[in-house]
């Protein structure tokens, strides 16, 4: 019996770029019991919906199967590899280098609850206690490298690990990165320049008065508003820190495939 589609499913054009990055099984292989696309909108409404994995439509494959599965993915960097690819595809359609020269590293904080409140720590800035999520995106707001840790941990100490995770993605082709005045510090450049990165600092003017829009910045701030509309990143509902950063790549799987669909209808 077909069900009744939800607005989050797969199209068939995006469906077909991304089977063959998420079968890591054959088709009639014993331990295939749901339809892989079936698994795959189960993940894509839980995402889009901010439900608990029990808590899935009943005519979906049952929660067990797309959270064992999903987990699979994610061990298997399946959707890093998925928005690799696009990143790549979406700046070339531009006019674009395939590979950035120019990046932004930016963080924030989110909410803990019940099952990540484990490993939270406080943001006195933000006055949250949760967990911070640090992330690079390319000049276009995709993603390129996420690092997630106690809300309490500085942003500046995680330079050298982005810096790292994003030129091993982008192959040393990485210059300057735009960050905010939490990335100051000699500490922070010398962990940047060591994997080739110089640190440009966007200051806010002195005489600030309302909103300001920041060169640069506002396209990682623009990201975290991309993100902000699928309510399972609404908070930290994670018992593990890995499934949080994977869940950042999902998300930004469906995004993108969805800017990309034009590429991949005339494909």
């Amino acid at each position: 019996m077909t069900r009744k589609p939800y607005p989050s499913d797969v199209s068939d054009d995006e469906w077909m770029f991304v089977a063959p990055y998420l079968t890591l099984m054959k088709a009639d292989a014993p331990q295939r019991q749901h339809d892989l696309r079936e698994i795959f909108n189960g993940l894509r409404w839980l995402v889009r919906a901010g439900a608990p994995w029990r808590l899935l439509p009943h005519d979906l494959p049952p929660w067990e199967a797309v959270y064992q599965q999903t987990q699979r993915w994610l061990a298997a960097g399946c959707f890093e590899a998925i928005v690799h690819d696009l990143r790549e595809m979406l700046r070339q359609a531009q006019g674009r280098k395939a590979r950035p020269r120019a990046v932004i590293f930016d963080g924030r904080t989110l909410p803990s609850s019940c099952e990540s409140g484990v490993r939270a720590g406080y943001d006195d800035y933000k006055r949250k206690k949760g967990s911070k999520v640090h992330m690079a995106v390319n000049t276009l707001g995709h993603l390129l490298a996420l690092r997630v840790t106690p809300a309490n941990e500085q942003e500046r100490a995680q330079v050298a690990e982005l810096a790292r995770s994003v030129q091993q993605v982008t192959g040393q082709q990485v210059e300057v990165a735009f960050v905010d005045q939490g990335y100051t510090g000699d500490e922070a450049a010398e962990a940047a320049r060591r994997h080739g990165i110089r640190l440009d600092v966007v200051k806010l003017p002195e005489a600030k008065r309302g909103f300001v829009l920041l060169p640069r910045r506002w396209v990682a701030e623009r990201s975290f508003g991309w993100i902000a509309r699928f309510r399972r990143l609404a908070r930290d509902d994670e018992r593990l820190a890995e499934t949080l950063a994977g869940l950042h790549f999902i998300v930004f799987a469906i995004l993108m495939l969805v800017k990309a669909a034009p590429l991949l209808q005339s494909a």
